[in-house]
């Protein structure tokens, strides 16, 4: 197959999908994908639908913004006030917290603005050094590199990060250990395999006896995923596989793992509306604590409520709810004024089904 309409090919998708329902025929199963990006793909073509009855296809913890604590985001919101610059992706932007969000911060008077990077972040630290500029930071292990990077080429003494950078691994070990929520098996996420490589994961397919697969992000990517976690179902095996070698290596990007030791170090971390998850954040070291928000500056006691009443995005997040559930969704949740961070991103679980079914 050769560019983008090779991994759409309805013939190959036939044959793959006629292989899954001859595997999945009779069983009950469930498949767990941890990328928002995949859950796009998935709604976008309708891959659902082509699934065999039996076999569910649930959207996990995926959506970086969506599992950002509520403390973080109302830490971002207090440094707005304080008069910072703050510089975060448009993501970010508009994702509610305790009482308010950067977006409605910004329409009082802060400075917020909305960057593609944390480079573009850096060069307006440049540009004004009469002012403190902080980057909301948020994200996996596939953005964190391009913050580390940052770190360790010495920023203006006037940028700092606010980290909320997650770990996926361990989410994963969440959901397995979730009474009564049988998980057959996990398509990993491309984009953070392409970083960690498919040996990152071996250790829990085999600890959880969970086959792992990691996809890329073409409809066919996830139906071959799929064909391929069903196949080490039928052989008794669970490792760790990769659908994406065109991208990924057993082994990941080792030059990117190497800056991201440097700058970073992993310790337990809030996920919204799942509490602590045992090491299962990144937090800048103390060698670069001078650009480390958390130490820079003071905040005030603050009493931070992950969900609001009512919202249910804990369970759509471990999968355990579709966003049609809610009787938010749709209704006091939309995206143009979101109630729940899951309808906020374009990799929230909540907006991409409100964006492909009719409400």
């Amino acid at each position: 197959m050769s560019g983008t309409a090779g991994f759409r090919d309805p013939r190959y998708a036939e044959a793959i999908t006629k292989e899954i329902k001859f595997r999945a025929k009779g069983k009950q199963l469930r498949i767990i994908h941890v990328c928002g990006t995949h859950e796009d793909t998935i709604s976008q073509h309708g891959l659902r639908a082509l699934l065999p009855e039996g076999l569910n296809l649930v959207a996990g913890p995926g959506c970086p913004v969506c599992v950002c604590a509520a403390e973080d985001v109302d830490m971002a919101i207090e440094l707005a006030r304080q008069g910072h610059i703050i510089a975060t992706f448009g993501d970010m932007f508009q994702v509610p917290s305790t009482k308010s969000s950067l977006a409605k911060e910004r329409v009082k008077g802060a400075d917020v603005r909305i960057v593609y990077g944390v480079s573009e972040a850096v060069e307006i630290s440049k540009k004004n050094p009469e002012k403190e500029v902080v980057f909301i930071g948020a994200g996996f292990e596939t953005t964190a590199p391009t913050m580390a990077l940052e770190l360790i080429r010495r920023p203006p003494s006037n940028f700092s990060i606010l980290t909320s950078l997650k770990v996926i691994p361990p989410a994963m070990d969440l959901l397995v250990d979730i009474e009564g929520f049988d998980v057959d098996g996990f398509i990993t996420p491309g984009h953070v395999a392409a970083i960690v490589g498919t040996n990152a994961f071996q250790s829990f397919a085999e600890k959880t006896k969970t086959p792992c697969v990691a996809a890329g992000f073409e409809p066919l990517d996830v139906l071959e995923a799929i064909r391929m976690i069903l196949v080490q179902l039928d052989e008794g095996r669970a490792d760790s596989e990769n659908e994406y070698t065109r991208v990924v290596r057993p082994e990941g990007n080792i030059a990117a793992q190497k800056v991201l030791n440097q700058a970073f170090r992993i310790d337990d971390a809030p996920w919204r509306g799942l509490g602590i998850i045992p090491k299962s954040g990144y937090f800048i070291r103390k060698e670069f604590a001078e650009h480390d928000a958390r130490v820079k500056f003071d905040f005030p006691e603050i009493e931070s409520i992950d969900l609001l009443p009512g919202c249910r995005c804990h369970e759509v997040i471990l999968g355990m709810v579709d966003p049609v559930d809610c009787k938010l969704f749709g209704k006091r949740c939309t995206p143009m004024d979101p109630y729940g961070p899951c309808m906020v991103g374009h990799e929230g679980t909540c907006r991409i089904r409100y964006e492909n079914v009719d409400v």
